[in-house]
């Protein structure tokens, strides 16, 4: 896992979840060179993202989906 501290510095289209509605609460994923998954606040553009490899995401998500997280 690695912190980018600008987001919008990457070279990824941003997109949210299908389940997301309008509100303010959500994340936005982009796909990087090589597999990885970059996650950021939607809210906040030039805010940091986090860069996952696929496994890691993967294992993060399902321990959410869970409720181990």
């Amino acid at each position: 896992m690695t912190t980018i501290l600008d987001a919008s510095t990457l070279p990824v289209t941003w997109w949210k979840s299908s389940r997301s509605d309008t509100g303010a609460q959500c994340v936005e994923c982009g796909l990087l060179d090589g597999g990885a998954v970059a996650v950021r606040d939607s809210k906040i553009p030039a805010g940091p993202a986090i860069v996952f490899g696929r496994d890691a995401l993967a294992a993060m998500v399902g321990a959410v989906a869970t409720g181990d997280l």
